[in-house]
C-alpha cells in the first residue's frame, strides 16, 4: 500500500461502495437495468455509466465523440450537457456489457489508486478538467458514488449500506454545508440558532449559529431556544441535502419558526 495514511479512508470508502453497485447489478434483468432512479431522467443504467464515465475520465480514457439528443430535458447547462455524454453513449449498451465495463473500470481504477503516491494536497485534474486537492478529487469520489449506491437501492427496492464508511463521509461533507444554506441561502437572522436532529442509520445532532454580521457556523452543541428545530432520519437528510426528494414530499418535523424551516429545506440540496 503506497497511498498516503490520510487519504487511504476515501480509497477503502470508494471500494466499498463501487463493488456494492456491481454486486447489486451483476444479477440484474434487462428491465431492472432500465428502472427509474431519483435522479432526473436517469435510469439504473444511467447511474452506472456515469460512474464507469468518471473513472474512466480520471484514468486518462479519452472521453467518447458524440451528439446528444435535443430532447433530454434535464440537461439544462454545460455541466449537465459535459455529464450527459457518455452516459448517453452507452444507452444502448446490454446489461451484460455494462456489468463487464464496471468490473474491469474497478479493476483498473483500483490498481491506479494503490500505486498513489501524491500526498493529499497535491494538485490534480479533476472531472471536466478542474484543478483541485487529491483529498478534495478522493472524497469527493468516495461521495459520489456512495450517493448513486444509494440511488441504485431505492430504485431496486435492496437497502442497506447506509451508515457504510460512504455514508459517514457524505455526513461529514454535508454538515460542513450546513452554514451556508442557513445563513446565507434561507436569510436565518443574525444572533439566531437552527438545530437539526437527525436519527436513524447515522445519528446526530448538529447547531448552526448565526452570529451578529450574519455568518454561519456548526458545532455539535446543544442550542437553548433555537429559532427552528428540523428532526428527520438520516436517509431523509441527505436525500435533501443531495436533491433526490422535494422539500414538500420530505418527511421533516419543523419546531419553531416554520417559514424559516420550509426556507432551509428549499435551499438544503448542495449537490448538482
Amino acid at each position: 500500500m503506497t497511498v498516503h495514511q490520510n487519504l487511504q479512508p476515501y480509497v477503502d470508502a470508494w471500494t466499498h461502495s463501487i463493488e456494492a453497485i456491481s454486486e447489486l447489478c451483476a444479477p440484474l434483468s434487462e428491465g431492472e437495468w432500465n428502472r427509474a432512479t431519483s435522479c432526473p431522467g436517469w435510469s439504473v443504467r444511467d447511474i452506472v455509466s456515469h460512474v464507469i464515465g468518471v473513472e474512466c475520465e480520471l484514468l486518462g480514457d479519452p472521453r467518447p465523440i458524440h451528439t446528444l439528443p435535443r430532447d433530454l430535458r434535464h440537461v439544462v447547462d454545460e455541466r449537465s450537457r459535459y455529464t450527459e455524454v457518455p452516459v448517453d453513449v452507452r444507452r444502448c449498451h446490454t446489461g451484460p456489457e455494462m456489468t463487464a465495463e464496471l468490473e474491469y473500470t474497478i479493476i483498473r481504477r483500483s490498481r491506479q489508486l494503490r500505486n498513489e503516491t501524491r500526498g493529499p494536497e497535491a494538485t490534480v485534474r479533476g472531472p471536466m478538467g478542474r484543478e483541485v486537492t487529491l483529498e478534495r478529487l478522493l472524497t469527493l469520489r468516495a461521495i459520489d458514488v456512495w450517493v448513486h449506491e444509494q440511488d441504485v437501492r431505492r430504485a431496486l427496492g435492496r437497502p442497506g449500506n447506509l451508515d457504510s464508511p460512504g455514508g459517514q463521509i457524505t455526513r461529514e461533507w454535508l454538515v460542513t454545508t450546513l452554514p451556508k444554506v442557513v445563513a446565507k441561502d434561507a436569510g436565518a437572522a443574525p444572533n439566531s440558532a437552527v438545530v437539526f436532529d437527525v436519527h436513524g442509520a447515522i445519528e446526530f445532532m448538529r447547531t448552526v449559529r448565526v452570529d451578529a454580521k450574519g455568518w454561519g457556523s456548526v458545532d455539535g452543541r446543544v442550542s437553548l431556544g433555537p429559532a427552528v428545530t428540523l428532526s428527520m432520519d438520516w436517509e431523509t437528510y441527505f436525500q435533501l441535502q443531495c436533491g433526490r426528494v422535494r422539500p414538500g414530499a420530505a418527511q421533516v418535523k419543523v419546531e419553531g419558526d416554520q417559514q424559516l424551516g420550509q426556507a432551509i429545506m428549499a435551499a438544503m440540496a448542495v449537490t448538482p
